[in-house]
């Protein structure tokens, strides 16, 4: 949930959306994101929407918004979405939990915001259930407890096993713990595993990052997401890297490790469905995620979170205390919101569906963009067999281009 400020139109105060978007509402998929907000530190690398519990403690030491009150707050999102979607048939095929650290919250209370969700919408037979989690804030009995809690997907920060990496990235387990958790996630019945990576880090080897995804594979897990480090605006990152204390991520660096995890995953029987993501199975392919790439709806629970249905988009206000005095009035926690029009749509389908392994169909392209694709199969960044069938499928070669083929095709 980055924290980079959006302008928009105001959000009625109760939420209602526009009469259009709502049209066609449960013939599209439906999924709800539960942004958690709280970390016990803040990573130097991270630009998301996140408070500490120093950051959320105001001058006479009390806090609006914490651990202890925030699933009541989802809750009565939850509820406000339901009134504000109205009486149509919605059930829920994916929620994901994300953070900030979700298990920071207790498995009892991510329980009942999946409840209120089963409660107000119903969960769709066979819904993915999703949560993030911080290695070092889970055991195998609190694993165990989100998966009787109804959770069947769980995702852990890894990023890296190399301690000097970790250390620049400020991020502190345990060495072997992440692993750890995914022998304990299996044993408590988890469907589906996910280890995270970032590589590129300063001063991370081909040998750091070759032991990392060694590591992650050994560990077992179906699913395995390798994100290349983005150095962010305001963050501790940026400013070290401002001041020469770090080298700023190299182009070629960055290319290079990416074909390295791809060769290494695909080696190891892990499939590449999305440019940053790889499972063994097509079971293990975060719904969720695939939800947002092709044009589903969802609602975003949680201070800062984005919400889309029927191609109107709004977003939360982002600090917690302004979330819960919103929801406390009675009123929607939405800051501002967008409505797309034909041409946004058509962008955003070229942008998210060219990441994803079946590509974007050619009949989407403007002729301007027709002939930047065949120039693109000519060149090796687009699937010539998927080109004559009429899609746009990207190369291996072409998922290192990715946003320069987007570019050229809008």
């Amino acid at each position: 949930m980055p924290s980079v400020p959006l302008d928009g139109e105001p959000v009625p105060d109760d939420g209602r959306l526009p009469a259009g978007s709502l049209a066609g509402l449960g013939t599209r998929p439906f999924g709800l994101y539960v942004h958690v907000p709280f970390c016990v530190t803040r990573c130097g690398y991270c630009d998301f929407n996140t408070y500490t519990a120093t950051e959320l403690r105001s001058a006479d030491g009390t806090a609006a918004s914490s651990r202890e009150t925030y699933a009541d707050q989802a809750v009565a999102e939850i509820r406000q979405a339901r009134r504000v979607l109205g009486a149509a048939e919605l059930p829920v095929e994916t929620v994901f939990v994300g953070g900030g650290t979700p298990t920071l919250l207790s498995p009892a209370d991510l329980g009942r915001v999946l409840a209120a969700v089963d409660a107000e919408f119903g969960l769709a037979p066979g819904a993915e259930v999703s949560t993030e989690a911080n290695p070092e804030t889970v055991d195998r009995d609190s694993l165990a407890a989100l998966r009787d809690a109804g959770f069947t997907r769980v995702s852990f920060g890894m990023q890296s096993v190399s301690p000097h990496v970790l250390d620049v990235l400020d991020r502190t387990h345990t060495p072997g713990r992440p692993q750890q958790c995914v022998t304990w996630a299996r044993e408590a019945g988890f469907d589906h595993v996910n280890l995270d990576l970032i590589y590129g880090t300063p001063g991370e080897s081909d040998a750091d990052w070759k032991e990392s995804l060694q590591a992650a594979v050994a560990a077992g897990p179906d699913h395995v997401s390798a994100y290349s480090l983005i150095v962010e605006d305001g963050t501790r990152l940026a400013a070290r890297v401002r001041r020469g204390e770090l080298a700023a991520p190299d182009d070629d660096t960055m290319a290079d490790r990416y074909l390295m995890a791809d060769d290494l995953l695909s080696a190891a029987g892990y499939h590449w469905y999305e440019v940053s993501n790889w499972a063994t199975t097509e079971a293990g392919r975060s719904r969720h995620n695939r939800l947002y790439w092709t044009g589903g709806d969802w609602w975003g629970v949680g201070p800062g979170a984005h919400s889309h249905v029927g191609g109107t988009r709004w977003w939360n206000v982002k600090h917690p205390a302004a979330y819960a005095a919103r929801l406390a009035a009675g009123r929607s926690p939405g800051q501002a919101r967008e409505t797309l029009d034909a041409a946004d749509r058509r962008f955003e389908r070229i942008l998210l569906e060219l990441r994803i392994v079946e590509g974007c169909p050619l009949d989407l392209l403007e002729p301007d963009g027709l002939r930047a694709a065949a120039r693109a199969a000519a060149d090796g960044l687009l699937d010539p067999a998927a080109y004559d069938d009429g899609r746009a499928v990207l190369t291996r070669r072409g998922r290192l281009l990715a946003d320069a083929v987007v570019r050229d095709l809008t």
